[in-house]
């Protein structure tokens, strides 16, 4: 009677909980570990290169998702992965008080990174596993919409409540300490109530037949295949080229906002750098995403491509500004955030489109894969370069400004890399159909 009710658990039982637990170790390890490690003095260069390799498993994720088919479920993976993200959390919140806590936590970092990865790929295994094809499209928006919602916890509500535990505790390493300890709670939380409603369906157990050669003899076909489509080349380019500015950004964009008016940032507190990044950053750039796919509804990838890459180069001179003019006023500096982050969100669009169309035909879903691994891989490399691009900027005076240039600099240099951007989209050979409401698909 027990194993009835739950095998017959309503998909509002977990499926909201899923997606908060599938995005939110992604924003540990790609957001708080940005603004925690400035915080506590690590030095620009040594956060943006160690923390860019935590993009790594991301970016070799499709080497290892079919392996997942050999060993135990899903849904045993799903909560495997869920209980080492709660034992990695638990571990750095232990060691941040440490001396050696740089080079201990970014082990416990990458161990999170592998994990929350490998949570990814079993937990949309189990999403398509465990429900028909009519209540995959039904749920479709819940798991977007908690997804989105682990965005403004990881990147707004954690982040404010490291500012507020900074600001009460006058203790950096403690407050980011109870974060982490009560992210680890929150998993173990996650972790057995997962256990108890997470259907056991019979669709979901390791596939029959399958063999290591045989996962690597597919696999292999699959990535020749990849490499031997049409526009390779041009494809390959605008996947790793395309984003530039934006990489480059990332790693920078938060320091900046709490760097002292000095060291030439804006002096925000860490408080005040959640709710600007975490809440109307992110609701901006879900606004900009909305409006993209509307926009691309009618009138197509190849008529939007060129307004959306222009959408998502020319706000960054909204850092350049701000670097120049360095204002006070909170209410100003929310406005121009949230006016980059709308043009990010409405840009963005643009790419996510293209790889899906450039993943069409046979083994579509593996190649949308390559592709989303070669996206992250356009992220890491450039996002481990940026804090050297800064110092290395630092110390040309360029600009007839009092105070350092640091800043100022590099964000000038991040705007002229967005003509990269612009010779990415030049090659690009996209049918005027694709996109539209009709043909999307196509």
């Amino acid at each position: 009677m027990n194993d009835r009710r739950i095998r017959h658990s309503s998909p509002w039982q977990w499926i909201p909980t899923l997606y908060v637990a599938e995005g939110l170790p992604y924003f540990a390890v790609n957001t708080l570990t940005v603004l925690m490690y400035v915080n506590m003095g690590i030095s620009l260069t040594e956060m943006a290169f160690f923390t860019g390799w935590l993009y790594l498993p991301w970016v070799v994720k499709p080497f290892w998702s079919p392996f997942i088919d050999l060993f135990k479920t899903k849904r045993g993976w799903t909560i495997a992965m869920e209980g080492m993200i709660c034992v990695a959390m638990a571990t750095v919140g232990f060691l941040l008080p440490f001396s050696f806590f740089f080079s201990a936590t970014l082990v416990c970092f990458w161990i999170m990174a592998f994990a929350s990865a490998t949570h990814d790929i079993a937990a949309d295994g189990y999403y398509m596993l465990e429900l028909s094809d009519h209540d995959q499209a039904a749920f479709v928006g819940v798991r977007s919409t908690f997804y989105r919602i682990a965005s403004v916890l990881g990147q707004g509500g954690l982040v404010m409540l490291a500012g507020h535990l900074e600001e009460r505790m006058g203790y950096i390493a403690g407050a980011w300490r109870a974060v982490f300890l009560i992210l680890s709670a929150f998993f173990l939380c996650i972790t057995l109530y997962h256990s108890r409603f997470m259907p056991r369906t019979s669709a979901d157990r390791p596939m029959p037949g399958v063999t290591p050669h045989t996962i690597l003899s597919d696999f292999a076909k699959t990535f020749v295949t990849f490499f031997q489509k049409p526009d390779i080349g041009a494809a390959l380019c605008f996947m790793l080229l395309y984003r530039l500015p934006e990489a480059l950004c990332i790693k920078l964009v938060q320091p900046f906002l709490v760097a002292s008016k000095a060291e030439g940032g804006l002096g925000l507190t860490t408080k005040e750098v959640g709710f600007v990044n975490g809440t109307v950053g992110v609701i901006a750039l879900l606004a900009g995403g909305i409006l993209g796919g509307l926009a691309i509804s009618r009138g197509g990838l190849k008529k939007w491509l060129w307004p959306m890459a222009l959408s998502l180069t020319l706000p960054c001179g909204v850092y350049c500004w701000l670097s120049m003019v360095l204002p006070s006023n909170f209410s100003l500096i929310c406005g121009a955030i949230a006016f980059e982050q709308f043009g990010y969100g409405f840009g963005f669009t643009a790419f996510m489109l293209y790889l899906i169309y450039f993943s069409r035909g046979e083994n579509k879903t593996s190649h949308y894969a390559f592709c989303t691994a070669f996206m992250a891989l356009g992220m890491m490399v450039p996002g481990m370069a940026a804090g050297w691009l800064h110092d290395t900027l630092s110390s040309l005076d360029i600009f007839s400004i009092q105070g350092p240039q640091g800043y100022v600099n590099f964000f000038w240099a991040v705007m002229a890399c967005c003509l990269v951007t612009f010779a990415v989209c030049l090659k690009l050979k996209i049918d005027p159909s694709f996109g539209k409401k009709n043909n999307l698909a196509a």
